[in-house]
C-alpha cells in the first residue's frame, strides 16, 4: 500500500521510482514510525503525509544539474535523514554525509543504513560551525543540502564553508525565498558564493509556496567564517 502511494505522490512531482527503491523507501518509513515513539524524530505520522511531506519533499532538492556523478553531498542539521537519505536512494552514485548535533538522532540514522543497505553514507556528530571550521570537511563538499534548519542567512555562514570551489549549497525554503535570497546577497557574497538559480517546487495535494535556492561557491570563504558555535544564530551577518 504505501510503495503505491509514494509511487505516485513522486510520479506527481516529476520523479520515477524503481521497484528497490519503493522497497527502500517502504523499510524506511517502517522503521521511521517506530522509532518515532520514543525519539519524537518527526511531528508527521501519517504513512501518507511522510510519502509526501518528508521523501518526496527531500527529493524536490535533486537537479541533475547540480549533483554530478560521484558527488559528496552533506546534509546540515540532518535530523532523521532528510534531505541526505532520500537522495542516496534516488541516486546510489552519491557519498552522503549526515551531520547533526543530536546523538541520539544519528544513532538511529547508523541504524537505519544498516537495514536499508546504504554503502557510501557517513554520519557525524557536530555542529555545523564546527565542521565548516574543520580541516577535514572544510570546503570539500559537492553540494550541502539543508532543510528549513534556520533562517536564510544563518544557514548561508553553515553551510557554505562546506562548499569546495564551484559547487552549490542548495537550501530548502518555504514562502519568503526569494526575499530571504535577496537578504543574503551580501552575506553569500561575504562567504564566497553567488546566486545561482531559485527553483519552484510544488508537493502533491499542497497549495504552500516552496523553492529550492541554489547557490555556487565562486571563491574560497574567509577563514575567519564560520563564527564560533552559536554566533551565527544570535548575530547574523548583514
Amino acid at each position: 500500500m504505501f510503495k503505491t502511494i509514494i509511487a505516485a505522490a513522486a510520479t506527481q512531482s516529476g520523479i520515477d521510482l524503481n521497484t528497490g527503491q519503493l522497497a527502500q523507501f517502504s523499510l524506511y518509513l517502517e522503521l521511521l514510525v517506530h522509532a518515532n515513539e520514543k525519539l519524537n524524530l518527526t511531528a508527521i505520522d501519517a504513512p501518507a503525509e511522510i510519502a509526501v511531506k518528508h521523501f518526496v519533499d527531500s527529493l524536490t532538492v535533486y537537479d541533475a544539474k547540480y549533483f554530478p556523478a560521484g558527488a559528496l553531498v552533506c546534509d546540515v542539521g540532518t535530523g532523521a535523514g532528510f534531505p541526505g537519505l532520500p537522495l542516496k536512494i534516488f541516486r546510489p552514485d552519491l557519498e552522503v554525509l549526515l551531520l547533526d548535533a543530536t546523538a541520539k538522532k544519528l544513532a538511529f540514522l547508523d541504524r537505519l543504513i544498516e537495514a536499508l543497505q546504504l554503502p557510501g553514507v557517513g554520519t557525524c556528530h557536530i555542529r555545523a560551525e564546527d565542521a565548516g571550521r574543520s580541516p577535514r570537511w572544510r570546503e570539500r563538499c559537492d553540494v550541502v543540502v539543508a532543510r528549513a534548519v534556520a533562517p536564510f542567512k544563518v544557514l548561508c555562514e553553515y553551510c557554505l564553508p562546506l562548499v569546495k570551489i564551484g559547487g552549490v549549497f542548495a537550501a530548502m525554503r518555504a514562502r519568503r525565498a526569494r526575499e530571504e535570497s535577496a537578504e543574503a546577497k551580501g552575506a553569500a557574497r561575504l562567504l564566497g558564493a553567488r546566486a545561482e538559480e531559485i527553483k519552484e517546487a510544488r508537493l502533491p495535494g499542497r497549495a504552500d509556496a516552496r523553492a529550492i535556492i541554489y547557490l555556487r561557491k565562486v571563491k574560497p570563504t574567509p577563514p575567519s567564517y564560520p563564527r564560533k558555535a552559536g554566533r551565527p544564530a544570535k548575530d547574523p551577518l548583514p
